[in-house]
């Protein structure tokens, strides 16, 4: 069977861990050339990959710079996931100003960021798929203590959205994936945070998150992969501007 992504180039950010990791390894996998990013680049060392790239996607001047070294080197992309993203918790009155425009800017205008970076080839060239990782929790459900954070993966569905009907008749398709609670690296240091700060064993604090999954256990990075390979492959050529739960019937 021919490998779904062969020949195609692959751009991806928080590839360090967890989802942006598994991301990689599955579009690796099938054949893609996968250019890595992380803020911690030192995570990206042992990732087989055809590049790997330290970047702050904070950044737009390193955004657009490490966008115009890819396509000198490989060619605009013809898949682009953005999979940075930060977990804030807390309800409005936990909120600052300066927690809302870093939660904003990572989650959100990061993607703004390398969409305006990569965009342009992809329409050249008439094809392209982008993943954006959104989140369950957002314009689908809510759940206590995620004030700013729902807000930020639901502007990401709007983002996903206006990029898919903007560009429908280019040949790029934009899709937003949503996952449930993962078994990650970013939710163990969330989980002992929420230990040393509420006092509650660690067990008790992991149970909750456990709990709140109707299907009885976390999810795999390596699940929403499957997923996001789906929809860079050409087997979803006739799908965007779709939310897609992968949750665990967390959305029910």
């Amino acid at each position: 069977m021919p490998q779904r992504l062969a020949d195609k180039i692959a751009f991806v950010t928080a590839a360090g861990q967890g989802i942006g990791r598994a991301i990689c390894e599955a579009c690796v996998a099938e054949g893609a050339r996968v250019i890595a990013t992380d803020l911690d680049d030192g995570k990206l060392a042992d990732l087989a990959c055809a590049r790997r790239e330290r970047l702050d996607v904070r950044s737009t001047a390193a955004v657009e710079a490490l966008a115009q070294d890819v396509v000198k080197a490989f060619g605009p992309p013809d898949i682009l996931v953005n999979c940075a993203g930060f977990v804030h918790h807390g309800t409005v009155f936990d909120c600052s100003e300066s927690d809302w425009d870093f939660s904003f800017d990572l989650n959100v205008k990061s993607m703004h960021r390398t969409l305006r970076a990569f965009l342009p080839g992809m329409v050249e060239k008439k094809r392209g798929s982008i993943v954006n990782i959104a989140s369950a929790v957002s314009s689908i459900r809510a759940v206590p203590n995620r004030y700013v954070y729902g807000a930020t993966k639901a502007a990401i569905i709007g983002l996903t959205k206006a990029v898919a009907a903007d560009f429908i008749r280019q040949g790029i398709r934009a899709n937003a994936i949503c996952p449930g609670t993962i078994e990650t690296p970013s939710l163990d240091g969330r989980v002992e945070d929420l230990a040393r700060t509420s006092g509650k064993p660690l067990d008790k604090i992991r149970q909750d998150f456990i709990g709140r999954q109707p299907i009885g256990r976390l999810g795999t990075a390596a699940e929403v992969a499957a997923l996001a390979l789906f929809l860079a492959s050409d087997e979803a050529s006739y799908i965007t501007g779709q939310t897609h739960l992968v949750d665990g019937g967390m959305a029910l």
